[in-house]
């Protein structure tokens, strides 16, 4: 991974200010501390920010081709760069570096725009065709590497992280309700809007293009499905088993690939163990593990990750985190994630790639991903139980169970959001987001309320396949699985912002292109059969792992919330923030209904709907004024603010996150 920015003039070829992209780069300076590299000529600016792990001594971006007529930088990994590079010699490209970003000029003079459908990997591409005065802006298939953009005064800018932009003196940071409204709904950010006004996010699979100051946008990619009745199916699964297999094998291999050691993560449950046994067999020998122990704050898998990376002969390092730890990592997380976050076993991760970084490691891999493909969650198995009553005719239960919780918690049914989009689609998830959207209730003042003037959150799911009223209705849920959780939390404040947080390139063999294609094709009964989530998957890591680890059951990694953020001894800056004055201060909450979720949430001692979406709210409250008192001007509590980098004319980095470069040979960092 690295960190791309840059501009374009929409109106001409005015310059742009070299120190204006000095501070773009350097505020994304943690994402490559290992070099600096801007290209500008009239019109245009490029910048990268590089962490080295492909060609360290040459691969050096931006890169231009041969005559200097196209200009690329890249963000993130083509993980099949040596037989690309071997195709593009044998056509007669003459290559300067073996890194994998100068690949993009080379595919661009034989494909143009269609580069991106050969490419395979995690990417977000910047590439700049001089002659033709065109600027495409790409990213991955399935969203694993951000690129956002902005408009101000005639340019656009773009860049792998909002701070970049907001670094550029151009964009001011404002925020947009339809943002926070949608992460009251999704616990996420969208995939094209974000939570600042005006500063937009290209959405997996998409490619943006300008020529003659005229901005158009284009889906290369989408996630499909058979329709329903046509899937894969086989009297014997045995060749399926196989298949999704070689296709892993593959997947992981390509990704071992790089100039410096790989490690894993393991969370002792089954797809993280698979990726880690399936990268020791080929490598050769095992590959260290990192995995996180939770103390009196979440369910604890250490002593499952201690038997998984035993069984494989994998040296684990854990890190150990309590409640009083992960509220103690929240406003650093805000920082990284740009926005703000429910899950707080984000900040888990975050500490855990401090970690990777901290022994010397730059790429980590992970299992991230099988649960979209296969069903893992919860929610897949309550849709199949409501498919069945369904079948039967039962039509009326799922509605009256809904209206019967949304009773015992004291909702609105004003409040309660549509089917999914237009496609009338009730997806698996939707059960959750529609409890999740009732904490509105409670805690929206009427100031937000007017300025969402009825918006629907839903709308800006870009749910783009038009052919999804025709999948499965499992696999509908799958399609809205990547869509939203996946791409919005998962990928971004669970994924690429705290690993690059700490310098760590995440790499996801379980996202990748044939092994999501695969999944897709099968039929439904392979990934979720009766009670048992992943049943293809669990076939293979039968033939590998020890029969416990792999019926190993789902175990969703969360950590402690709410009792961690109002437990007696918590930190101060959380009573400051859910103050009257800070909460009058942004608007976007109702001070008498925080403060009557406060005092019930003390008084509940069972576990009820009501609890745990007053315990979702309150959270959401809390990481949305920090949020807000992180990037919007401060003045809410007692804590830091996020500044710009200050401009700056010489490439020297802003600051100064330098390990020693492991090289090719070397043996492993100490454990």
């Amino acid at each position: 991974m690295c960190g791309i920015a840059g501009a374009i003039d929409l109106e001409g070829r005015r310059e742009f200010p070299r120190a204006r992209l000095l501070a773009m780069t350097g505020a994304i300076a943690h994402r490559g501390p290992d070099d600096e590299q801007v290209h500008l000529e009239p019109g245009l600016a490029m910048g990268a920010r590089r962490l080295s792990i492909v060609d360290l001594a040459g691969g050096r971006q931006p890169i231009p081709n041969e005559d200097g007529s196209i200009w690329v930088t890249q963000n993130g990994e083509v993980f099949e760069y040596p037989e690309l590079q071997a195709e593009l010699v044998a056509r007669g490209h003459r290559l300067s570096t073996r890194c994998d970003t100068e690949l993009w000029v080379h595919l661009y003079e034989d494909l143009g725009e269609e580069m991106f459908v050969k490419a395979r990997g995690q990417y977000a591409v910047a590439l700049w065709d001089r002659k033709n005065r065109t600027l495409l802006l790409g990213r991955d298939r399935v969203g694993i590497c951000p690129l956002y953009y902005a408009q101000a005064d005639g340019w656009l800018l773009w860049a792998s992280e909002m701070k970049a932009l907001l670094s550029s003196g151009m964009i001011s940071a404002r925020p947009d309700p339809k943002g926070i409204d949608l992460f009251f709904h999704t616990f996420c950010a969208g995939t094209s809007r974000t939570y600042f006004e005006g500063i937009r996010s290209i959405p997996p699979g998409q490619l943006v293009r300008v020529r003659d100051g005229r901005t158009e946008k284009r889906i290369y990619w989408d996630l499909d499905f058979p329709d329903a009745g046509q899937e894969r199916r086989l009297d014997d699964p045995t060749p399926l088993i196989d298949e999704l297999e070689a296709r892993m094998r593959r997947a992981v291999e390509i990704r071992l690939r790089g100039d410096v050691p790989v490690v894993s993560y393991i969370s002792g449950g089954l797809d993280s163990t698979v990726v880690l046994g399936l990268s020791s067999r080929e490598r050769g020998a095992a590959v260290p593990s990192f995995t996180i122990g939770l103390d009196r704050a979440g369910p604890d898998e250490r002593t499952n990750a201690t038997e998984s990376a035993a069984a494989l002969g994998s040296r684990l390092t854990t890190v150990t985190m309590n409640r009083r730890d992960i509220v103690a990592a929240y406003p650093e997380l805000i920082r990284a994630a740009e926005g703000p976050v429910m899950d707080s076993s984000c900040a888990c991760l975050m500490r855990l790639a401090s970690a990777v970084h901290g022994q010397g490691y730059k790429v980590v891999l992970t299992g991230e991903g099988a649960d979209e493909a296969l069903a893992g969650y919860p929610w897949f198995k309550t849709q199949a139980i409501r498919e069945r009553l369904i079948g039967w005719g039962l039509t009326f239960i799922n509605p009256a169970v809904r209206k019967m919780v949304l009773r015992s918690m004291g909702g609105n049914p004003a409040h309660v959001p549509p089917p999914l989009g237009t496609r009338g689609i009730r997806s698996a998830q939707q059960d959750v987001y529609d409890l999740m959207a009732q904490g509105r209730s409670f805690v929206y003042s009427p100031n937000l309320w007017r300025q969402l003037d009825g918006h629907l959150a839903y709308e800006d799911l870009d749910l783009t396949n038009d052919r999804i009223t025709r999948w499965a209705p499992l696999n509908q849920s799958l399609y809205v699985g990547y869509k939203v959780m996946l791409a919005g939390l998962l990928l971004q404040a669970k994924g690429d912002r705290v690993a690059m947080n700490s310098s760590v390139e995440a790499r996801y063999p379980l996202l990748d292109e044939d092994v999501v294609a695969f999944c897709a094709s099968i039929a439904p009964e392979y990934k979720l059969r009766g009670r048992v989530d992943k049943w293809l998957l669990r076939q293979v890591a039968a033939r590998t792992l020890p029969p416990r680890i792999a019926n190993r059951p789902k175990t969703m990694f969360r950590a402690s919330r709410t009792s961690a953020f109002l437990a007696p001894d918590r930190p101060q800056w959380v009573d400051q923030l859910l103050s009257r004055e800070s909460l009058q201060k942004t608007g976007w909450f109702d001070p008498e209904g925080v403060a009557r979720e406060l005092q019930a949430q003390s008084r509940f001692l069972a576990i009820t709907p009501k609890r745990i979406i007053m315990d979702l709210s309150l959270t959401c409250v809390i990481a949305t004024q920090l949020w807000h008192h992180t990037f919007l001007g401060g003045g809410l509590c007692e804590l830091p603010v996020w500044e710009p980098t200050p401009l700056r004319e010489n490439g020297a980095p802003a600051i100064d996150l330098n390990l020693p470069l492991p090289q090719p040979g070397d043996p492993a960092p100490a454990q």
